[in-house]
This record gives C-alpha cells, sequence and structure tokens, in this order.
C-alpha cells in the first residue's frame, strides 16, 4: 500500500509489529526524499516515526486527540491521516501547512508553532471531555525542550493537583532546535539513567505481597520501602511528585516497549507521563550526527552526501548583528547576550565562542530571558537579548512591566520582523510595531539594509535612556559596501533618500525597495515623490512630519507589519494630535488577519504590497499631471 493511500489512522489497528516496522521505514525514505526538495523539520520526524505509529496503533483519532507540542514533529502524522499527496508542496505558498492544522484534518487537533502550550490545552480538552461525559483519550506530545517553557509547567503542576485522566507523552531527544541547557534537562538526564522503574517497582510490589501481613507496622514498613525505592532509582522523582504516574523511559524507536507502555498508560486513572527516549534525525547519518540544530528545519539538501544546498550571497541580517555585537562588545565589558534556545537562528553562537562567560542560552523561556535581562540592567551592564519577532510575544508581561516600567537599558534586538515565508502564521514577525509602539520609554528602530543595521546596533548599545528595539528582517541583506567604522545615528531622525514636491512615501526596511520602484514608474509619468526612510517607528521624526504638514503634500505609509496600531497609524495619530486635518495620509501594511505559509513575494503580491499597488494608491491621491515630453 502506497504512503498516498492512507486516509484512516484506523487501518494501523490491524497491522503487526512486521508490517509497522516495514511502514516506518517507508515513512523515513519518504520523508528524506521529499524534504530534500522543498526543506522542513526533517530531524524531529525522523525522531518520532514509531511513536506516532504506536499511538495510532494503539488510540482512535480524531476521537482520542493527540496534540503535538510545536508541531515540528506531526508529519508523519499527516501522513497517516491522508495528506501524503501533498508534501511536495509542504511549506509552500497554497501547499500543506508545516504545523497541525485544524482545517486541514479532522486528526489535526490543536494548532500550534510555539513551543509549551499543548499540556494546558489538553487540560482544557480533558475537562471539557469529563464535563461531557464522553471517553476518549486526551494525549500531548511534548519534547524535554518545550517542557523548560514555564507554561509546561504550569500545566504540569495544574493536571497533577486535579488528577486528570490525561496522558502526556514526554519525547525526550535531548534536543530542542539547538541542545537543551538547564536543570531540567538535568533531571531529564538522570531519569533516562534510570533504568526501568515501573518494572522494578512493580516487582517490589508483588514481592511485598508475598510476605505475610503482621499488623500496621510492617505495612507500613514496605510502603516506606516502596518509596525509598523511588528516591533510589529516580532522583528527583520529578514528575511522581508532581502526581503523575511515571512510566519509562521508554525507548522510542522499539514498537513493543512502546506497546507495552502506552497500553498500561490507558488503564491508568489519573495523569500519566511516560518518558520516551527518541533519536532526532533516526535513520539519516547527516541529521543523527546533528549537533548544531541544523537539520532540525532546513532548506533543501543533497540525500546522498547530506550537503544543504545554499546559495552564495551578501551576509544574512543575524549574521550583521552578531558581528557587529561581537565588535562592540570587545570594547564595552557591559554587553552581555541572551537567547531563549535560539543560539543558531540568532547567529549569538558565534558570540558565545567569543565571550563564553557573557552569553546566556535561557532555553524555551522568552519570559525569564526578558525579566533576566531587566534585572542585569539594574546592575549596570548592557543586556541584548536576541528573540525572534514572533517569540517576543511570549515574554510581552515582561517587556511592559519589568522594563519599560522601570525604563531599563535593555536591548531588544528583534530578528525575523516581517513576513517569514515557509512557517507561516504563528511565525510572521508583524505585530511587534503594534505590541510595542504604545509602550512608554520603549524605542523602536528598523535599518534599511545591513549597513545601516551594524550602526543600529551600536547605537541601541550606546542607548542609556531606557528600552530600544531593532528590529530586522529575516534573510540576506543586500550586498552594500560595509562601514569599517561604527556610527551612533541620531534616534527619531529620518533619512530622505529622494526629493520631492508632489507626494511623499514614508516607509522603512524591506519596504523601501518597493517603494523605489514605484516612485520609479511614477517618475516616467511626469510625478515627483519624495521618499523617506522612517527608521524609527518611535520615536518618529517630528519635524519632518511638521514639514511635510505645511507642505500638504498627499502622504502613503508602506510597512511590512500590522496596519492596526502600526507605524502609519501613529503618523495619523500625529496629524490629528496636532491639528493637521487637512492632510491626506493613506496606510499599506498587513491587513487585519493571519498570514500564511508561502514564498514572501508570493504573500507581498496577495495582501498587496507591492510597487504596482503603490503606483496604483498614489495615483489616487494624486491630481492629474500632464504627461513629459
Amino acid at each position: 500500500m502506497k504512503l498516498e493511500e492512507y486516509n484512516d489512522p484506523s487501518i494501523l489497528k490491524n497491522y503487526s509489529k512486521a508490517q509497522l516496522e516495514e511502514l516506518g521505514e517507508d515513512i523515513r525514505h519518504f520523508l528524506i526524499e521529499k524534504l530534500s526538495v522543498t526543506g522542513g523539520h526533517l530531524g524531529p520526524n525522523l525522531g518520532v516515526v514509531e511513536l506516532t505509529l504506536a499511538l495510532h496503533h494503539l488510540f482512535d483519532s480524531p476521537k482520542d486527540k493527540f496534540l503535538w507540542d510545536v508541531g515540528h514533529q506531526a508529519y508523519v502524522h499527516k501522513i497517516l491521516t491522508g495528506r501524503a499527496d501533498q508534501f511536495d508542496k509542504l511549506r509552500q505558498y497554497k501547499g500543506l501547512c508545516g504545523f497541525p492544522k485544524r482545517n486541514e484534518s479532522e486528526h489535526d487537533v490543536w494548532e500550534t508553532g510555539h513551543s509549551s502550550t499543548s499540556l494546558s490545552a489538553a487540560m482544557g480538552m480533558a475537562t471539557a471531555r469529563d464535563l461531557k461525559g464522553t471517553d476518549d483519550h486526551i494525549v500531548a506530545i511534548i519534547g524535554d525542550g518545550a517542557l523548560t517553557g514555564g507554561m509546561a509547567l504550569e500545566a504540569l503542576n495544574h493536571i497533577g493537583h486535579e488528577q486528570t485522566d490525561l496522558i502526556v507523552i514526554l519525547n525526550d531527544n535531548e534536543m530542542s532546535i539547538a541542545p537543551n541547557v538547564g536543570a531540567l534537562h538535568s533531571v531529564l538526564g538522570r531519569l533516562r539513567t534510570a533504568g526501568k522503574y515501573k518494572k522494578a517497582k512493580e516487582e517490589l510490589e508483588q514481592l511485598i505481597k508475598k510476605i505475610p501481613t503482621f499488623g500496621g507496622k510492617l505495612a507500613s514498613t514496605a510502603e516506606r520501602v516502596k518509596d525509598s525505592l523511588k528516591y533510589l532509582l529516580v532522583s528527583g522523582i520529578f514528575f511522581e511528585e508532581l502526581g503523575f504516574t511515571y512510566l519509562g523511559p521508554v525507548d522510542g524507536h522499539d514498537l513493543d516497549d512502546l506497546a507495552e507502555n502506552l497500553k498500561y498508560a490507558k488503564k491508568t486513572k489519573g495523569p500519566v507521563l511516560v518518558h520516551v527516549l527518541t533519536k532526532k534525525g533516526k535513520g539519516y547519518e547527516p541529521a543523527e550526527n546533528d549537533a548544531k540544530g541544523t537539520w532540525h528545519g532546513l532548506g533543501p539538501y543533497k540525500i546522498e552526501s547530506g550537503e544543504v544546498v545554499t546559495k552564495p550571497g551578501p551576509p544574512s541580517y543575524s549574521g550583521v548583528f552578531a558581528e557587529t555585537l561581537k565588535k562592540v562588545a570587545r570594547e564595552d565589558k557591559r554587553i552581555v547576550a541572551l537567547t531563549a534556545a535560539m543560539p543558531g537562528g540568532t547567529k549569538l553562537d558565534v558570540f558565545a565562542k567569543e565571550f563564553p562567560e557573557r552569553m546566556f542560552d535561557v532555553g524555551i523561556a522568552e519570559q525569564h530571558a526578558t525579566t533576566m535581562a531587566a534585572g542585569l540592567a539594574t546592575q549596570g551592564m548592557k543586556p541584548v537579548f536576541a528573540v525572534y519577532s514572533t517569540f517576543l510575544q511570549r515574554g510581552y508581561d515582561q517587556v511592559v512591566h519589568d522594563v519599560c516600567r522601570q525604563n531599563l537599558n535593555v536591548v531588544f534586538a528583534i530578528d525575523r520582523a516581517g513576513l517569514v515565508g515557509a512557517d507561516g502564521e504563528t511565525h510572521q514577525g508583524v505585530f511587534d510595531i503594534a505590541f510595542l509602539r504604545h509602550l512608554p520609554n520603549m524605542k523602536i528602530l528598523m535599518p534599511k539594509d545591513e549597513n545601516e543595521l551594524q550602526h543600529m546596533i551600536y547605537t541601541a548599545t550606546q542607548y542609556d535612556d531606557g528600552p530600544i528595539a531593532v528590529r530586522y528582517p529575516r534573510g540576506n541583506g543586500y550586498g552594500v559596501k560595509m562601514d569599517e567604522e561604527l556610527q551612533r545615528l541620531p534616534i527619531g531622525k529620518w533619512e530622505q533618500l529622494q526629493d520631492g514636491t508632489d507626494a511623499c512615501i514614508l516607509t522603512f526596511g524591506t519596504m523601501l525597495p518597493v517603494a523605489e520602484e514605484a516612485i520609479t514608474q511614477l517618475n516616467s509619468q511626469g510625478y515627483s515623490i519624495k521618499l523617506v526612510n522612517a527608521n524609527s517607528a518611535k520615536p518618529l521624526d517630528e519635524e519632518l512630519l511638521h514639514d511635510l504638514a505645511k507642505q500638504g503634500v498627499p502622504i502613503l505609509t508602506l510597512e511590512e507589519a500590522a496596519l492596526q496600531g502600526g507605524f502609519g497609524s501613529a503618523v495619523l495619530e500625529f496629524f490629528h494630535d496636532n491639528s493637521y486635518h487637512n492632510i491626506e495620509v493613506k496606510r499599506m501594511g498587513v491587513p487585519d488577519e493571519f498570514i500564511e505559509h508561502g514564498g514572501v513575494s508570493q504573500l507581498l503580491e496577495e495582501i498587496g504590497l507591492t510597487s504596482a499597488n503603490v503606483s496604483e494608491q498614489l495615483m489616487m491621491m494624486l491630481p492629474k499631471k500632464r504627461q513629459r515630453a
């Protein structure tokens, strides 16, 4: 049976172990082949082949509900639930989503692209089940990296307290994207080497039952022996003390071991945690031997050699950020760098090599990273928290309460600002201007190219009047000449790139080339358009805005960010607050919707952020002009 013919996972219930193993090999070959063309999250999915087969073999999806934390490891689940024929367009425009998607399949019951949410959602579903009186199983599959997220620990605490019937599969591969860090990781390490605790406990219980009962004293002594065994076998007995029945460690690539423990979990009352040990990248040597997280999620690659297909080009924005931070840190001992489990993605791994004592990877814990940065700042340090735009959302209260309220000198290096493409809705970095702009004391900068980025990073590290954010896009720069000497830029003073008398475009970052192309089109029709690099979303360049108001020309704001509450809204607010009621202002940006996955250029076309649409919008604002001869 071809993988493309699987559309009902219940067929696996009648499969023998040999059939399941053969299917697993077919799935591995399929993933390696398909992802070599499309790219995607190969390592996580190769690691959960047997686990996913066992779940669908023993449970009844969609009646029984699987919640995949983060969702990076749901490809096998998608194959088994009728979507193998869509993998040629995985993570591509109008194609198969790389994460669980509720409107794709009834088997996808929970959507996620950020970690540590599955346990809370599972508790909600289990509670709803109990209130409705149904008998479905709720199974949350969470990685050891995601378990470091505070929300996951909050959920464990509540589930254990309520003693809710719920199964947690801890997929322990010792990696999130980068190698895991932290004390909890060490706890899991001790569990990995503790042996078969459940089996040993059961054998002891059977032995105790054979001992004649001589009254309460002996019985209580036996219970103490059992409790002591817990501490001997499992250092800390972390999960059982939280109220869970702990099963494991389980070999996540042994179908018999998985079946035995999952069957036991199904009939156990109360919350159960099944600790499953897997190998990320299992079955493909380059992915198995990956120590840097390259094979977690990547673009196309050559199957035979494992060589990742890369195109030569200018340095990435992330790379320019990290190299600039190293350069500044050599002179400024106050600078420390923080990341939340993304040293490779943010390129802070290169900073860590030179300054290991000044680099802190806190794990998947953006809230903690933000407040830790605030604490560092109170002691005169200059913390730089490098974080993806979409992940900073997770630390929002800490940005408000702990950083901005105290006006602390924290630098937020906001990576992946704007549309990111293949990862889709959960990763599009389009909301940060809107959720940061209204915070007192916050400053927000965005460069037009990689050269301006290096100067902005330097400027931010020298700024000592409160928090400041520098946002920059995913991908490579333009290949512009890089200045050798870093310069401190004036904050809130925009740069006029082209002069013009008929209208003005205010924009920044990735939209500047779009605006330049639109202006070229309009110039050919006799129009004169001013172009301003509005590289500070907060503060605005009020002097320039006053001048524009006096000139009375139409103004178009253009941003690769959410329109609601964004940069264009700030410009409108300025004109309103200063009683400039006759200024015509139009805004273009990301509409009030979540943008799905696809190529960035395709997505920009879809939402109308193109040079043709910019030109058309301006034409509607401008009076008709006689054509040049």
